[in-house]
């Protein structure tokens, strides 16, 4: 609908334009002069001919009165033609003024044609102009309108794919189902919340299978243990050499046996870090739009940021970020207070809520793997937040602090400055 009223404005004001040009082209007739206005000035003049200083104007027209030697006797303004020459270069009308059936003089009536032209094609030209600058003005909201309804959505759909590729997912993309991209911005955003919750599935999976693999290790470990305890037991005891073999045999395999299982626990408790971490040089001011990314709900205000150059990873630093936020926002669902600043060889950035914190004993716990607060019950998430956070920052060779501050949670980032690693 839009569309259609712009085009057809613009098809409005060019129709506009081309009647206007088109009657500024059309042939002009040339304008004569009033015929009845010209006879008055004759008889008013051949009447006064004895006396101009009595002589008034009673027409609209302006002329120059001259005698039979060319010398002027009157004139209604000034810059009128006042020779002959002058008068039929300028296209005047010429009559003569014959007193007592005597040719005394002349009379040149201004020709006016020229100066009507003049004003009909300034207004002429105020009106093209008035049509281009409507036009201008519609093309100029319109292409706002794009930029707010088209370019913005992708804008925000490029950020967006940005940070599903580093996998975040818990940031919603912001939509307006009224702008034309609505509903496609939409499909994106239930795509991120369908791989959330195949993530989160996937989580618990893993940690089901974890907690399968610690059961079994701890079932399977309790009757080697039982097995290498009596097989000590029967090597002590052995009457002869053979026996005492095939007991030390039989501990082998059991130590054997313990270590498989114990390989196999740790390897299910290592593999987060196949995450790649890579920093790089990264200056100070692109901290400011991945803090503001990661406050997409804008419940803090950001501080000015100090100009240096950073150590970091820029992907895996918005994803420390957007766990923090994302943390505040499930957990405590209050404004957030940060505050930036340089420590020796480090810029620090202490991220603050209002939710009173948690309680000590488990603040240790926070960075663990799938480790939650008793502040989580009910509340979606898979413990990996922080704990995903803290190996990037140590892998960025910064590091990540926990703690209870006087008025909630305290994250304290510290990213290295560049050129100190």
């Amino acid at each position: 609908m839009k569309n259609r009223i712009f085009f057809g404005s613009l098809l409005m004001f060019f129709l506009l334009e081309l009647l206007v040009l088109t009657w500024y082209a059309r042939p002009k007739e040339e304008k004569l002069q009033d015929t009845v206005a010209v006879n008055e000035v004759v008889k008013t003049v051949q009447k006064d001919w004895h006396s101009f200083e009595r002589h008034r104007n009673r027409t609209s027209l302006e002329y120059v009165v001259l005698d039979a030697d060319g010398a002027v006797l009157y004139r209604t303004s000034e810059g009128l033609s006042e020779s002959m020459n002058a008068a039929i270069g300028h296209k005047d009308t010429i009559l003569d003024i014959e007193v007592d059936s005597m040719a005394a003089g002349k009379v040149i009536i201004y020709n006016n044609g020229a100066l009507v032209s003049q004003s009909e094609n300034q207004r002429t030209v105020v009106v093209i102009i008035a049509a281009i600058s409507l036009q201008g003005c519609i093309c100029a909201a319109y292409f706002f309108y794009i930029r707010r309804t088209v370019l913005k959505p992708f804008q925000k759909l490029e950020g967006f794919a940005w940070r599903v590729a580093g996998g975040n997912l818990d940031i919603p993309l912001e939509m307006d189902r009224q702008n034309l991209f609505g509903a496609f911005t939409e499909s994106f955003d239930i795509m991120r919340s369908e791989l959330k919750k195949a993530r989160i599935a996937e989580a618990r999976a893993n940690e089901s299978k974890k907690e399968l693999v610690a059961k079994l290790s701890h079932d399977i470990k309790t009757p080697v243990a039982s097995i290498k305890a009596a097989s000590e037991v029967g090597a002590a005891l052995s009457p002869d050499e053979k026996s005492r073999a095939n007991y030390e045999q039989i501990i082998r395999k059991a130590d054997q046996i313990n270590t498989l299982v114990t390989n196999l626990f740790s390897a299910t408790l290592e593999e987060l870090h196949e995450l790649p971490v890579t920093p790089t040089e990264l200056g100070s001011k692109e901290l400011r739009t991945l803090l503001e990314n990661a406050d997409y709900l804008h419940r803090a205000i950001i501080p000015p940021i100090p100009d240096c150059v950073l150590f970091a990873d820029k992907l895996r630093l918005q994803q420390v970020f957007d766990n923090i936020f994302a943390n505040s926002y499930k957990y405590a669902d209050t404004k957030i207070r940060v505050t930036i600043g340089i420590e020796e060889n480090y810029l620090v950035i202490p991220i603050e809520d209002y939710g009173g914190g948690i309680d000590e004993s488990e603040l240790p716990l926070l960075k663990e793997k799938f480790k939650r607060g008793s502040n989580a019950k009910d509340i979606e998430g898979a413990g990996l937040g922080l704990y995903i956070a803290d190996y990037c920052m140590e892998k960025m060779h910064g590091s990540l602090d926990v703690e209870n501050a006087p008025n909630g949670l305290r994250a304290t980032v510290r990213v290295a400055l560049g050129g100190v690693i």
